[in-house]
């Protein structure tokens, strides 16, 4: 199938900003790109008069436009399992106290696609669209332990274990074990793994064939909770994702 240049260069240019940044020179740009100027600047302006990227008055730099915000909603709130999950992710939220996440598998990476604020909760670094690498965090971990075997040896194909701390698990192999022991207790721990200072204990949510669909979390500080707390915490996060499970039809095809 033929790739229409033009369109495939506007898209490289919106997937240049992230959260670390969210403002660009043409100038950036057109290296990143290693195209002209005079071709990068009639790319922003078909995107600018779009509502896709804005300029910023003051300084001239380039930013991503309130249109992606407003797409963007439109994909998350049309996902059967957000709406689903969302009642659900709120009565745990209030019933720990702490932050709760939702977060699906796209190509190698997690996304963030839902997340109830706790009221003890002061864990800052996740957001609604936020990506998160598999190896490194506890939903990583749960998505892909409940993948069918050909999907983890696709995510797995050239994947790059980037080092976030002291913690983090740097091979394939480390990697499948930790894998194997999500398996054998149906969760997923990372211990200061992506965060310093962290500890995530994640469930995965699987459909009626038992793949993980999506998986929940619940992130809190490494000091603020002892191996007590943090099982009754796992276990209220166990029962939320089996009841959400079973509204995916997890369960349905044993019955008779």
């Amino acid at each position: 199938m033929p790739i229409i240049q033009a369109v495939d260069r506007a898209l490289q240019i919106l997937d240049l900003f992230d959260e670390y940044e969210t403002e660009l020179k043409i100038t950036d740009i057109s290296e990143r790109m290693q195209l002209h100027k005079s071709t990068i600047h009639s790319l922003l302006k078909t995107l600018q008069v779009r509502g896709y990227i804005e300029q910023n008055p003051e300084n001239g730099k380039y930013k991503l436009g309130l249109k992606l915000f407003e797409r963007g909603n439109l994909v998350i709130n049309g996902l059967d399992l957000r709406t689903t999950a969302r009642k659900h992710l709120m009565e745990l939220s209030f019933k720990t106290g702490q932050t709760v996440h939702l977060v699906i598998l796209d190509g190698k990476e997690g996304v963030y696609i839902d997340k109830v604020e706790g009221s003890s909760g002061i864990i800052a670094y996740s957001r609604i669209g936020r990506r998160v690498p598999i190896h490194s965090s506890a939903v990583g971990k749960a998505l892909v332990a409940f993948s069918p075997a050909a999907d983890i040896e696709r995510i797995l194909d050239g994947y790059v274990f980037g080092k976030r701390t002291e913690n983090t698990i740097l091979n394939r192999e480390d990697f499948l074990r930790e894998l194997e022991q999500v398996r054998r207790q149906e969760y997923a721990i990372d211990d200061q793994e992506n965060e310093p200072g962290v500890r995530c204990v994640a469930v995965p949510i699987r459909n009626y064939s038992g793949q993980a669909v999506a998986a929940i979390s619940i992130s809190t500080p490494i000091s603020g909770l002892d191996d007590e707390q943090f099982d009754q915490l796992l276990a209220l996060l166990q029962e939320t994702a089996q009841q959400i499970s079973r509204q995916m039809g997890f369960g349905l095809h044993t019955r008779r």
